[in-house]
């Protein structure tokens, strides 16, 4: 009997936290009606996706990224969806990326919501890897969200409210081999997430940090393969195309903008992910030599 009372307890406990948990995350929910979003790689991929069901909740968009033609289709797409902008954008620049977050502002009046979605990825051992292909996976997905972090700030301290919302990688929590500099820059934007995620929140400003596990967004078609090209090319495209492992862009945006709206602090998509990143704290050896 005494057994069963503390486990009664310790379930009406756990009930209790999570009603909390459930009411705090109602109360910090934002409306993103007439928000002005911007969104770094929104020309394509989960970019897009995010682009298309931020329009269907009636925000004003802009999409920053470097191709112009594509960011012409996605406008196209979008046009008569939602108020939507386009800037061509290349993010290793740091003037084009504090322009971008100006023109956002600029234009819409407001920037209520920052997404830092843009990425690059070079598939290859080691050995093969240049000194630039460290120094462009640090440029995109570390330097340039924090360049349009830094601008965008003093904005939304001035309105006393902001969403930053920092799409890293499973990547960026568990090191993946033969993606040293795609997994090295996102360990950076993890990290850079979560402390500005703790600064932040004083000033009204919530920094989510999504960390996705492999999606199916054609990404193979965008990555640089080098090395033995059409192995590293087949087993990145087998990742990338397996509905029971992998998550779909549109899952994805729908879960990133749930917790973005929420104001969580951090979404971990995919179960995989999540037991990917549960293993590796309590284990990182085991992780490594499996990997190996």
């Amino acid at each position: 009997m005494q057994h069963g009372g503390k486990l009664l307890w310790g379930l009406l406990g756990l009930g209790a936290f999570a009603a909390t948990r459930q009411l705090m995350r109602s109360a910090r929910s934002i409306d993103l009606r007439g928000r002005s979003v911007l969104i770094t790689g929104g020309s394509r991929g989960l970019g897009l996706a995010l682009a298309r069901q931020l329009a269907d909740a009636g925000t004003r968009l802009t999409l920053c990224a470097r191709d112009a033609a594509d960011l012409e289709r996605a406008r196209a797409e979008l046009a008569g969806r939602a108020d939507v902008h386009v800037q061509p954008c290349d993010l290793r620049d740091r003037s084009r990326v504090e322009a971008a977050v100006r023109d956002a502002i600029d234009r819409h009046g407001a920037l209520d919501v920052l997404i830092n979605n843009a990425g690059v990825i070079m598939v290859a051992p080691m050995e093969e890897m240049t000194e630039e292909d460290y120094e462009e996976a640090m440029q995109v997905h570390y330097r340039a969200p924090l360049h349009a972090i830094r601008a965008a700030l003093p904005h939304m301290r001035r309105r006393g409210e902001g969403r930053i919302v920092n799409i890293t990688s499973i990547g960026g929590k568990v090191a993946v081999p033969h993606l040293l500099p795609y997994t090295g820059s996102k360990f950076a934007l993890v990290g850079l997430s979560e402390g500005l995620r703790a600064e932040l929140l004083k000033d009204g400003i919530s920094v989510t940090t999504v960390v996705p596990w492999l999606m199916r967004t054609g990404s193979p078609r965008n990555a640089y393969f080098k090395g033995q090209n059409e192995l590293e090319y087949a087993w990145f495209s087998i990742g990338d195309s397996i509905p029971g492992l992998t998550l779909s862009a549109e899952s994805a945006a729908a879960r990133i903008i749930s917790a973005m709206r929420a104001g969580d602090a951090e979404a971990i998509l995919g179960l995989p992910a999540k037991l990917a990143a549960w293993v590796h704290g309590l284990f990182p050896g085991l992780t490594a030599d499996v990997l190996a």
